[in-house]
């Protein structure tokens, strides 16, 4: 029998552990072309299971969601059309989605954050503040137009407010299928709408 000091040994047992584990930095490449959703089965981990492939139509592929002007008259003036995996069944496992966020002049996105994705937006029309804080509680922003771009890193709360004189568009990707959003309550949020005077 071959001896070892205690420290040597139990050194020798965690790095026997560790050879096995498989480590990954990015989501897994999908094994099939695609996954549409069925929605009418229960999601899962990792998202809804697939629709059967003999019942897969083109119509699966495209989503016209977000060609239509969204209501903006709300307390917030704002509206979003999510093109998420709940309104387009076939980005199921694909690891992306879109927004479409409209504003009315002063319209205001209220502070929030979505857990399981980064965000990335682009300015279509209008004058936009964009603006988030990060985990050390320091506060970046700036005031976007037509044609720039922001990016929110994953889970940090952040809003856009219309600071424009006109109605504003927003378009956003998400590098998940179904982001989620997280909010604080609205009873927290220190301010009059921006659009009353």
């Amino acid at each position: 029998m071959i001896s070892m000091p205690p420290f040597q040994l139990l050194c020798t047992v965690v790095g026997l552990l560790l050879l096995p584990l498989h480590i990954s930095s990015a989501d897994p490449d999908p094994l099939q072309d695609f996954c549409v959703a069925d929605l009418k089965a229960p999601a899962s981990v990792n998202g809804f299971p697939c629709k059967p492939e003999a019942e897969v139509t083109s119509d699966d592929f495209f989503f016209d969601g977000l060609s239509k002007e969204g209501n903006t008259t709300n307390i917030f003036g704002w509206s979003v059309t999510a093109a998420n995996v709940l309104a387009f069944p076939g980005l199921n496992s694909l690891g992306i989605s879109m927004n479409r966020v409209d504003f009315a002049a002063g319209g205001l996105n209220p502070p929030h954050s979505h857990p399981r994705a980064t965000e990335t937006g682009v300015v279509i029309e209008g004058k936009l503040l964009v603006g988030f804080v990060t985990t050390s509680n320091v506060f970046h922003s700036k005031v976007l137009t037509s044609g720039q771009m922001f990016v929110v890193p994953r889970g940090l709360v952040h809003f856009q407010l219309n600071v424009g004189e006109e109605k504003a568009l927003l378009f956003t990707a998400f590098n998940s299928h179904l982001p989620g959003i997280s909010r604080p309550p609205n009873n927290s949020l220190c301010f009059q709408p921006f659009n009353s005077r």
